[in-house]
């Protein structure tokens, strides 16, 4: 392989010393000015720049600087008096530059320097690319995700009429409630997802178990914790959704140690896990879809208040109450990714 090397000065002695140096072991270009170099650049994949910095109407920094925009893997060099010292430490803490060659140069050394600079293109090269392939990976991935989880939901649709509404619900209140607790972006998103997919653990559950109004007995509760398992084995299959499943297998516990299927308490339960469980609860009463009329939000807020500190998180009941949730989520509350 020939590595494409490209000189830029101003003085044309310079740049035919330059090109005899190293034209027999590279594909060498030079140019009298940034400018000139700028045009080279948008047709050739260069390795190497070697630039000199006092050059009329472009500075070497400022032609390194738009390099850098058109070829971010290209290595970088500037050739620098001693009173460019200035503008040679602002480059060099830009990232501008890789190095720097004092003038006049020692052409034994500037060989030197231009192997071990096309070395380093190289590493850099290599991991570019691999940062590529990753990034593809990921979008591969992601592309799968969003396409489970719209099938599980889709599935839950088909089993309970409603089940992507309240999924949607579900997610808005609990953004909202994250919000209002200093989550950030991330931890929001995280969260949106677990919230829309908090049902889909539920599938080997009886309808007539999930849509009960009255508390589960000890036996209902015991069907709950042996069936809910499959439903977080077959979300755990999708490596994008560890995460969600290690949420979603405590939105049942309590806050005081009585739910399901660990008994955790208070901070043991993940936040995420007792947002969920509020959020929940709040939208099955005002939406039921069980036989029962639906419960204002006064009345669903006080029951939430009443279960404080026994089935809920009470500061996370407080935080719902404090939205004021009076009139119906709009579906613009805040735009995330649900993966």
């Amino acid at each position: 392989m020939q590595y494409k090397i490209l000189f830029v000065d101003d003085e044309t002695a310079n740049l035919r010393l330059l090109e005899r140096l190293f034209r027999n072991g590279y594909e060498v270009f030079t140019a009298p000015s940034g400018a000139e170099a700028l045009e080279l650049l948008a047709v050739h994949d260069v390795a190497l720049i070697i630039s000199d910095q006092r050059m009329p109407t472009m500075t070497g920094c400022e032609f390194l600087k738009q390099a850098a925009e058109m070829r971010p893997q290209t290595v970088r060099i500037m050739l620098t008096g001693y009173t460019d010292a200035g503008a040679l430490v602002d480059a060099i803490n830009s990232g501008i530059v890789y190095k720097y060659i004092n003038k006049p140069w020692v052409n034994e050394d500037l060989q030197q320097t231009v192997k071990r600079s096309l070395q380093h293109y190289e590493t850099t090269k290599g991991q570019r690319q691999l940062q590529l392939h990753n990034e593809r990976l990921q979008s591969r991935l992601k592309s799968t995700t969003d396409s489970f989880v719209e099938v599980v939901i889709k599935m839950s649709e088909m089993r309970m009429p409603g089940a992507r509404e309240h999924a949607e619900q579900t997610a808005q209140y609990s953004v909202q409630i994250g919000e209002k607790l200093g989550m950030e972006r991330p931890e929001l998103e995280r969260l949106s997802l677990a919230a829309f997919l908090h049902e889909a653990a539920l599938f080997g559950i009886p309808n007539h178990l999930l849509l009960k109004e009255t508390p589960l007995t000890h036996e209902e509760m015991q069907v709950v914790k042996t069936h809910i398992e499959p439903g977080l084995k077959m979300l755990d299959s999708v490596p994008d959704l560890a995460e969600i499943v290690s949420i979603l297998r405590f939105q049942y516990e309590h806050f005081d140690g009585t739910g399901q299927p660990s008994g955790f308490s208070h901070d043991q339960i993940p936040l995420d896990a007792r947002i969920i469980a509020v959020a929940n609860a709040y939208d099955t009463m005002i939406r039921p879809r069980a036989e029962r009329s639906a419960w204002s939000h006064d009345e669903a807020v006080r029951s939430l208040e009443f279960d404080a500190g026994k089935r809920f998180d009470p500061v996370v009941v407080n935080t719902l109450r404090m939205l004021n949730l009076t009139l119906p989520v709009e579906e613009d509350v805040m735009e995330l990714s649900l993966v």
